[in-house]
This record gives structure tokens, C-alpha cells and sequence, in this order.
């Protein structure tokens, strides 16, 4: 099957791009390479992919050599790349014009919507670019499908359209008309979007509500990734709160099995809008998560206690029962064995 995935060379994207392609389909794959981070561990991602990590350093030292500015770069990542099971295009959702392009010579059969600004926090200070990229690009998506005949579609959406909900665990049918940040607020408006495409042009979908993602390739701003580097260099560690917020991590490689129960449901029934949580059920506090990062790499951090930030929420705990009944959703990876795999990767 022919497959689109955006954002696929991020953290998650890779990872299912990665799994896709054990499985045989054909992935065509989309990033923008974001400046929100360093957009060289994105292509260090696309490495990990096809089992190259060894490669990386020298590809990017040929292209020093080269003097290559970072669009050149991503230009020859695509060509190095490029083979018949796979493509890595440099495009952005927000470019109808570069998008239809692609939809008009790959021709996908289903679309995975992984690309999109995230993070609570920065959308506070970036409300207006987080609408434009979130909401924008997904609708862009939308139209390519309704123009190119595609009726399959996954979004990801996320645990924050839950606000501070006060009944746990957080289940779909919960009222979540109350966000409490810009970003949360995008992910809320493409499920009431992606809705009214089903309704009006028999788009199968699913929107998938991630419940904090982490392991190997994590965003490096994410807490996890964050707070093992400052241990391992001897740096603060940032805890904003009390210690007492709680989050339901959600180790990748769940997510991913989620994401392919996910299309193989919507290739077996039509008719389809669901929203799913995809979550491990279960909570781990601050403390909690720096306790155990601790414990695993034997040292001590230094913990240092800030003011809570806004957009913040206080819990997130997903009912997963909808997950494992329509998807065969079922998440195996315990928080802790989730961050030994991570510190690993990160010590290679």
C-alpha cells in the first residue's frame, strides 16, 4: 500500500515510517524540517530508518565540505534517499501548490497527518503561526484528498484538547470544549474540520489523541530528553510545579502499534469517524519521572523548583478501553523499561 506520512522524519513519524516499511508498503514521506530544533537530527532520524546511523556523521561532513546552505542539504537528503519504497520530499503542508504536486505523481492511498508545531508552552508566544501550520495545513490536506479521491485519513491529535479535565481517566465522549492553550485549541479545531470532511465527502478517519509520547528520537526540548541530558552534563534541571503534575507516557512504539491498528480499521470498514485516545493508562507524577531517570543512570540531578507555566495542565490519564476494542490497541512498554531503551539510545 501506498502510504503518506507527514512529519515523517520527526520523532514519531520516522518511527511508523520505519515500522511501514518493515511491512512492505510503499511511504511516501513529508517534512519541512522545522526550525524549532535543529533540523540535522531529523535527517539523523531518516538514517535510524534504514539502519544507517554509522552513515550520518560522514553524509554531513560531505556536505560541509560542500558548503551546502540547509535547503541544499534537505535537496540531496531527498535524491540520497529516493528509492522505490520510499520518499523523503522537503515540502510544507502549508504549500498547496508543492502539496498537490506530490499527491498528483505519488498518488496515495491513505494519509497519516503527523506534521505540525507542537508544545503547549511556545504556542502561548506563537498563536497565530501554531493556527496557520495546525489547522492551515491540515485543511490543505483535506482538500487534496477531496480533489484526488483518498477517503482514508489519520490525524493525530493530542491529550491537551482534554484541558484541565477534572473526571479521570480521560475518556472520548468527555466534554472538551475547555483548552487551555493555542496549541491544544488547533488540535480540537482539525477534529471538528476533519468531522465535517467526513460528513460532506466520505473521508474514513480517525483521530488518534496522543497522550505524551516519548523514547529514542524524543524531541530534544521534551522533558525526558531534557532533564537526562542536564544529569548526564551536570546542568539544572528545570521542574516547574510542585513535582505533583502528572502525565500518562506513552512509550513510541505503542503509539505506532496504535497508529497501524488505526489502518488496518479503516481499510476493513467504511463509514468511519472515530477519535481514539492512545495512551498506557496509567500515571507517572514529575517526580515520579525524575526519580526514575535518576535511578537509571545512578546519579543524582539537580532538581531546582520554578513557578508553574501557563498552558500547563495538571494530569492527563487516558481510558484506552475504546483503543483496545475498535483497534487492538495494546500497549506493552512500562515507563521505566521506555527510558532505559531511551538512555541507551542516546548513549550511542
Amino acid at each position: 500500500m501506498k502510504i503518506l506520512v507527514t512529519g515523517g522524519a520527526g520523532f514519531i513519524g520516522s518511527h511508523l515510517c520505519e515500522r511501514l516499511l518493515e511491512e512492505g508498503n510503499k511511504v511516501i514521506s513529508i517534512d519541512n524540517f522545522d526550525d524549532f530544533y535543529d533540523f540535522r537530527i531529523k535527517i539523523k532520524n531518516i538514517f535510524e530508518i534504514f539502519k544507517k546511523k554509522d552513515k550520518y556523521s560522514e553524509f554531513l561532513e560531505e556536505m560541509e565540505k560542500k558548503s551546502l546552505d540547509k535547503k541544499e542539504i534537505l535537496r540531496e537528503v531527498e535524491k540520497f534517499f529516493y528509492c522505490d519504497s520510499y520518499r523523503i520530499y522537503y515540502e510544507d503542508i502549508r504549500d498547496s501548490e508543492s502539496m498537490e504536486k506530490i499527491f498528483q505523481k505519488e498518488r496515495p492511498e491513505l494519509i497519516i497527518n503527523l506534521a505540525g508545531l507542537a508544545g503547549v508552552r511556545p504556542s502561548i508566544e506563537r498563536a497565530k503561526e501554531y493556527i496557520d501550520v495546525n489547522i492551515q495545513g491540515f485543511i490543505n490536506l483535506l482538500e487534496l484528498c477531496k480533489k484526488y479521491n483518498i477517503k482514508k485519513v489519520i490525524q493525530a491529535s493530542s491529550s491537551s484538547v482534554y484541558g484541565n479535565n477534572k473526571k479521570v481517566p480521560f475518556e472520548e465522549s468527555d466534554n472538551v470544549d475547555f483548552q487551555i492553550s493555542p496549541y491544544a485549541g488547533t488540535k480540537k479545531s482539525c477534529e471538528v474540520l476533519g468531522y465535517i470532511y467526513h460528513h460532506l465527502y466520505n473521508i474514513d478517519m480517525i483521530q488518534l489523541r496522543f497522550f505524551t509520547v516519548f523514547g529514542e528520537r524524543q524531541r530534544p526540548d521534551l522533558a525526558i530528553h531534557k532533564f537526562i541530558k542536564a544529569i548526564r552534563e551536570d546542568k539544572e534541571i528545570q521542574m516547574y510545579g510542585d513535582g505533583s503534575s502528572a502525565r500518562d507516557y506513552t512509550y513510541v512504539g505503542d503509539i505506532v502499534q496504535g497508529i497501524e491498528g488505526s489502518i488496518n480499521y479503516l481499510l476493513k470498514n467504511k463509514e468511519v469517524y472515530e477519535i481514539i485516545n492512545l495512551g498506557n493508562s496509567n500515571t507517572i507524577s514529575l517526580k515520579e519521572m525524575i526519580s526514575t531517570i535518576e535511578k537509571l543512570m545512578d546519579k543524582k540531578g539537580n532538581v531546582k523548583e520554578y513557578p508553574k507555566q501557563s498552558g500547563d495542565v495538571d494530569i492527563t490519564f487516558a481510558n484506552i478501553n475504546k483503543a483496545r476494542r475498535l483497534i487492538n490497541y495494546d500497549p506493552k512498554t512500562e515507563f521505566e523499561e521506555g527510558v532505559r531503551k531511551f538512555i541507551r539510545w542516546s548513549e550511542i
